[in-house]
């Protein structure tokens, strides 16, 4: 079936276009780090042969008088070495260029994103085609014809899903009141600084296991522990908010390669003292409430209704900016760090033993963590814009202080 040359952006990717700035690039990284060294020709290969596979991401993002909308490009992706920052500015108005980049450095290969193209599922997936090629052509011996890919369609992996299962118009505001922020200067020159955490699964399950939650409830408990460390004493009345973005295709029917999430919040308030597995049970019970089915979809209809408003839609562009701005920084507000789980990762039987670790980054513009699970290691992504570390370094010392192995890694920066 021959594809469309153009067709509008979702409006999840209305945000990131409207926000996309020098630090926060609204970029997202996935990579996969393998047991032997990247030949770079190779891996030019298997992306040219991953994108007849994932041609949605052969777009390039125009500006229409109403709304951005996407069209197929002929421009080519070119794997380079990598060098630069992690999570690349890769939406510039007006300039012309592909909207992701595949890098390797040592054993590793990186994808990044922009985030108006799809979401951490949709960039795994195609992460995983990139590697699956990539091994077949270095290992033709070892491995035969494995399909990576979900073998969905093609109108299926370009499916706006928002619109799709939009259920009915009904705007409510926003319950949450503004959270605590880390506190110190930001980075200059717009730098993000990026630290990459591994601990043994078989550390830290126990422990969340022995509390009775889930591990995004461990961790999302911990970060707020090591952000109260961070609170003055005159800041204790304000709110810890974790967001957490939710794969909506867990709920509806939809194989899209777009983005499709919705994100769920969890907060606490330290006006009295609380230990750990108190505050991780309430966490818990938080969640779930929060990742109930009524839940979910009442909060996506929410979402996607303000394409419905005919005032909103027949405003010009740059006005519809302005006011999708403003709404982002009020909602930042709202949030003191967002803990993305992309979950556990599962690549075909046979390529597992020749990779060795998966990892993701997002760059922000308040704390980020992205958290995934491979071979036994749970590996942590964080993006910080700030110059202090108070706030990791107290969750590294949480970790610590129960025992767990914990490997860090960091990022340098110009101070």
């Amino acid at each position: 079936m021959s594809r469309e040359n153009w067709y509008k952006v979702d409006n999840v990717a209305k945000v990131f276009l409207a926000t996309a700035a020098k630090r926060d690039t609204r970029t997202l990284r996935v990579s996969c780090t393998l047991w032997d060294d990247i030949d770079g020709e190779l891996l030019q290969e298997a992306v040219l042969s991953a994108i007849q596979e994932r041609p949605q991401f052969q777009v390039r993002i125009r500006r229409g008088i109403f709304w951005h909308y996407m069209e197929d490009t002929d421009l080519m992706p070119v794997v380079e070495e990598e060098h630069g920052r992690v999570c690349p500015r890769l939406y510039v108005p007006g300039h012309m260029m592909l909207h992701y980049k595949v890098t390797y450095y040592g054993k590793r290969i990186n994808l990044d994103l922009f985030h108006a193209i799809s979401d951490g599922t949709g960039a795994l997936e195609f992460l995983n085609i990139i590697v699956g090629d990539y091994l077949q052509l270095k290992y033709p011996d070892k491995l035969g014809n494995i399909v990576v890919h979900s073998g969905a369609s093609e109108d299926d992996l370009n499916q706006d899903s928002y619109k799709q299962f939009f259920g009915s118009v009904s705007l409510k505001a926003s319950s949450l009141k503004n959270a605590y922020h880390p506190s110190g200067l930001r980075l200059p020159y717009d730098q993000l600084q990026f630290f990459e955490l591994q601990v043994p699964t078989e550390d830290i399950l126990p422990k969340a296991k022995a509390i009775g939650v889930g591990l995004t409830s461990y961790i999302g408990t911990r970060l707020m522990m090591a952000i109260k460390e961070d609170m003055p004493p005159r800041k204790k009345k304000q709110p810890i908010n974790v967001s957490m973005p939710v794969n909506l295709r867990n709920y509806y029917p939809s194989r899209t390669a777009r983005n499709f999430f919705n994100n769920v919040n969890v907060a606490h308030i330290f006006t009295e003292e609380i230990s750990f597995e108190e505050l991780a049970r309430e966490f818990d019970q938080k969640l779930k409430e929060n990742l109930a089915e009524e839940n979910i979809k009442k909060q996506m209809d929410n979402f996607e209704t303000m394409e419905y408003f005919i005032p909103i839609r027949a405003v010009p562009l740059f006005i519809k900016q302005m006011v999708v701005r403003y709404g982002s920084k009020v909602t930042d507000k709202k949030v003191s760090v967002v803990l993305s789980n992309l979950g556990v990762q599962r690549p075909p039987e046979e390529l597992t033993p020749l990779i060795r670790n998966y990892s993701g980054f997002c760059s922000s513009a308040n704390l980020f963590v992205v958290m995934t699970s491979y071979n036994g290691v749970l590996t942590l992504g964080i993006t910080s814009p700030y110059a202090n570390t108070k706030v990791v370094k107290s969750f590294v010392r949480g970790l610590s202080e129960e025992d767990m192995r914990v490997t860090a890694y960091a990022t340098e920066v110009i101070r």
